[in-house]
């Protein structure tokens, strides 16, 4: 089982990457990587950090990987460094996918309400595009609002609608972090439309990577087999108890998850 994770790589700060390829080593999957850019720290909370965009680098690298016939499984694309990255994605779903495969989007865009610094409405519409690519897609509340193009924020009570019109661009969304007095949820569709959800109590504060944490343990959960609902529950329970256990381990915040220390937990519940 081949996986390609197409993210950044920031140095310090555990997301993207650094998350994802030990998530799915530690599934006995085969991780490799097509980084976007490559930042000293990541860009929540820490100043003064560097930024290289590495979309000149990733024409070199297909030339090489077209030349070794590669292909694989499972391509799963986070954080793109430049709306030009979007089409190479695209790209390298068409030449680097193989027969079968399946097409991962976490549309990482923006945060509690508002786009990241440097992406726009332009950035929103071309998203759209990979998205209509994928066979899932993953945004949380603010990317999926951007997407369906409805107001900021979402309950569990108002997701249907959300997850309606986000179907039209993906058939299987996924909605992470909806937060209400339910708690915290994942919003989904089952093949007939009908919405589900999925809560654990809610814990304040914000928690770097645990977004991260959710995506790369659905990807592996689903590259072993197991179906959607059981993965979001499967990924969900991982994100959860790395924030409970990071809530009472971590005094940084921005330094990321604690999610290593819940990785055989979460092995354990995916091999059950």
């Amino acid at each position: 089982m081949r996986v390609l994770a197409i993210n950044d790589i920031s140095c310090v700060g555990k997301c993207s990457l650094t998350v994802t390829l030990p998530v799915l080593s530690a599934c006995g999957i085969e991780c490799n990587v097509l980084p976007t850019a490559l930042l000293s720290t990541h860009t929540g909370g820490f100043q003064g950090y560097t930024f290289r965009d590495l979309t000149d680098e990733i024409p070199k690298i297909l030339e090489h990987w077209k030349s070794l016939g590669l292909k694989f499984d499972y391509i799963c694309s986070g954080y793109l460094g430049s709306i030009e990255q979007i089409d190479t994605v695209l790209a390298v779903k068409r030449e680097f996918l193989a027969p079968g495969g399946k097409f991962i989007v976490d549309p990482v865009m923006g945060d509690a309400g508002k786009l990241y610094a440097g992406f726009t409405s332009t950035f929103v519409e071309k998203m759209r595009t990979l998205c209509k690519a994928a066979d899932f897609i993953l945004p949380n509340v603010t990317e999926a609002c951007f997407l369906a193009d409805v107001p900021y924020p979402l309950s569990v009570a108002n997701a249907n609608a959300a997850l309606q019109k986000l179907a039209a661009l993906c058939p299987r969304p996924i909605i992470t972090g909806i937060m209400d007095e339910n708690g915290v949820s994942v919003c989904y569709t089952d093949e007939n439309g009908d919405m589900h959800t999925y809560s654990h109590k809610h814990i304040d504060g914000f928690f770097h990577g645990a977004g991260d944490v959710f995506t790369s343990a659905f990807v592996g959960a689903i590259a072993v087999g197991k179906d959607e609902t059981t993965a979001i529950k499967l990924a969900s329970d991982f994100a959860a108890d790395s924030i409970l256990r990071s809530v009472k381990e971590v005094p940084d915040k921005r330094y990321g998850l604690n999610f290593e220390a819940e990785i055989f937990s979460f092995l354990k519940n995916l091999n059950a």
